[in-house]
């Protein structure tokens, strides 16, 4: 288990050292926002849209205030957009009315609002607020399993595996360097091992964790 880790975190160090966000913002709401559009949508919509989007309502009070109707028509290349719509309009209103226009800083606050789950809630608290988390999309679920991380379950076993067999001050900076090499060389489909240095590594074959 020890030199599979220690094949992954190298090839994952030497490709992406200081990985970036790759959702544009500016603040904390922003973000929260970008987060939550990019749920069934590609990043790069994401950021063509958000920034239209937070140009009409850069804040939660004047976010609050629009009609759904608006809201929508600013981000409908981004899916399930009537919902988003919804969900933005009323989480704007709670944090105007709850914690004072900003956005909360907890998991358990973030998570209370309409359309935050807990992987948003695990990205916002990461990467604006720097409390260590260690939020399982869909690319990171895969490579998990794939490499034997994880027995893939669950998305919170999955989360909880990966906690655990990596270090939390590495947590944020992993977090993203699973999405980049899901991305680009370890994908749901087309998957070639030619390409996918870690999945044709002997040293990471599927075993127990």
């Amino acid at each position: 288990m020890q030199s599979k880790l220690a094949f992954i975190k190298r090839t994952l160090d030497e490709l992406y050292p200081n990985p970036p966000i790759p959702l544009n913002h500016t603040d904390a709401f922003s973000f929260l926002v970008a987060v939550m559009l990019s749920a069934q949508c590609k990043d790069s919509v994401v950021n063509t849209v958000t920034p239209k989007l937070m140009a009409v309502a850069p804040t939660p009070q004047i976010m609050a205030k629009l009609p759904e109707e608006k809201i929508y028509s600013l981000i409908k290349l981004c899916g399930l957009a009537k919902n988003k719509s919804r969900f933005l309009k009323e989480l704007s209103r709670i944090i105007v009315e709850k914690h004072g226009g900003k956005v909360p800083n907890t998991f358990e606050e973030l998570e209370a609002l309409p359309g935050v789950g807990h992987k948003t809630a695990s990205v916002v608290m990461s990467q604006i607020f720097n409390v260590p988390a260690f939020p399982v999309d869909t690319h990171i679920h895969r490579l998990a399993k794939r490499w034997g991380l994880s027995d893939g379950s669950s998305v919170l076993q999955t989360e909880k595996d990966l906690k655990a067999v990596f270090p939390k001050k590495e947590w944020q900076r992993r977090h993203l360097q699973f999405i980049y090499y899901g991305r680009e060389f370890c994908p749901a489909r087309g998957h070639d091992l030619k390409k996918c240095v870690i999945c044709a590594s002997s040293a990471c074959e599927k075993s127990s964790i």
